[in-house]
């Protein structure tokens, strides 16, 4: 099998994944020996190979890859070895708890290829400690979340080939993790599923980079202190679907999830949101709400909080922000921009938000938001090899 190409000079500080270990340390984890290793890893190949898909009609998430990855687990063994094997259906029993009672979380992140042929993933350590935590809470198993990566790593580098010419389009990597425990009880499972799935993808959002419309009613609750909105679990997603589709009925692409008596802001569709303003004291500011167990800790989100801060150019700020304080600014003319961030759309700028029958209309500079631009092209440009960084690991 072909290996990626030896990275240039200007990416010899980039580190390997097999590097990561230390930075990718388990929660409620004894030791480290009771982890599947990525050394142990059994490789089947596919015999019949797809066709690569046409990048420019690509619908997001519904072209995949010929090969991807299984661990399996029970109680009364471990963990067992990972294989790496030809795509194809899962076989389920029909009591599997995950089916029953949404035993299972999930991950999404990306490989990029840059413009000299180099495959890079952007911040994966991120990607197994959320996971480890989503994990926890879903009482499903712990393991070694550098040896997760080192076969995802394992999985992408087969399934190179994959992994788009283009800088507008990606590799998107699907780790999942699930209980396959097959009796209809409510507790612990004594069987998991953990398997990665590869699939080509281009712009998330059918519009491409253009400002999307929200739709913001407090109805409708995303998640709530004490619950799982911290964690990334098929359950928050699958129960955001209907208030999705009224969105869509009176004309938003999105929803705005509100909480609360006075109407907090939270996350915009399954995206972290911010606000670019100036702020009741007068200062320039860019705010996003704070990590309460509300938030889903977004790499992105931690991404854009740590450049911006390191830019040094305004106040950034984990806050409370309500539909009145942004109603307010609005009326005021302090608002500079609002937009979403998340590992498929990157950044998403906000255009129009339909709140109580009226139309808040947010400034967007026409489909070029200046602070929003410039961020997607500092991540991308960190993604897909153009600036050296630390956040890019070559596969």
């Amino acid at each position: 099998m072909a290996s990626v190409a030896a990275a240039p000079a200007s990416d010899t500080s980039a580190p390997s994944l097999k590097a990561s270990a230390k930075d990718c340390a388990t929660n409620g984890m004894a030791e480290w020996d009771v982890s599947f290793k990525a050394a142990d890893t059994v490789i089947e190949l596919a015999v019949d190979r797809k066709a690569k898909p046409d990048l420019t009609n690509l619908a997001f998430g519904t072209v995949f890859t010929d090969h991807m990855l299984t661990i399996e687990w029970t109680s009364a063994e471990g963990w067992q070895k990972p294989h790496i094997c030809p795509f194809r259906n899962l076989s389920i029993h029909p009591a599997c708890s995950a089916l029953h009672y949404a035993v299972e979380l999930f991950e999404g992140m990306k490989a990029y290829r840059g413009a000299n042929g180099v495959v890079r993933l952007f911040r994966p350590m991120l990607n197994m400690k959320r996971m480890l935590k989503s994990a926890e809470r879903g009482s499903l198993p712990s393991f070694d979340g550098a040896e997760l990566l080192e076969c995802i790593r394992k999985l992408v580098e087969l399934e190179q080939d994959w992994v788009p010419q283009s800088d507008t389009a990606s590799l998107y990597i699907r780790p999942t993790f699930m209980g396959t425990e097959p009796s209809l009880g409510v507790k612990k499972p004594s069987r998991a599923l953990l398997f990665v799935i590869l699939s080509p993808v281009g712009s998330y959002f059918s519009t491409g980079a253009k400002p999307v419309s929200l739709w913001a009613d407090p109805k409708y609750i995303r998640a709530w202190r004490g619950g799982t909105g911290d964690c990334k679990m098929g359950g928050n997603y699958g129960a955001s679907i209907y208030a999705q589709s009224e969105a869509v009925e009176l004309g938003c692409q999105q929803v705005l999830w509100l909480y609360g008596e006075d109407h907090q802001i939270t996350e915009v569709g399954t995206m972290n949101l911010f606000l670019y303003w100036i702020n009741e004291d007068g200062e320039e500011e860019l705010a996003t709400p704070p990590l309460d167990g509300i938030i889903l800790p977004g790499i992105t989100r931690q991404s854009i909080l740590e450049l911006t801060r390191k830019w040094g150019e305004f106040k950034v700020s984990e806050r409370y922000l309500t539909m009145m304080d942004l109603r307010r600014a609005l009326k005021e003319d302090r608002v500079k921009e609002m937009f979403g961030s998340g590992t498929a759309c990157v950044v998403s700028p906000v255009g129009r938000i339909l709140y109580q029958g009226e139309n808040l209309l947010i400034p967007c500079l026409g489909e070029h938001p200046p602070l929003a631009s410039r961020l997607l092209k500092e991540l991308t440009d960190i993604q897909y090899g153009r600036t050296p960084s630390d956040w890019t690991y070559l596969v």
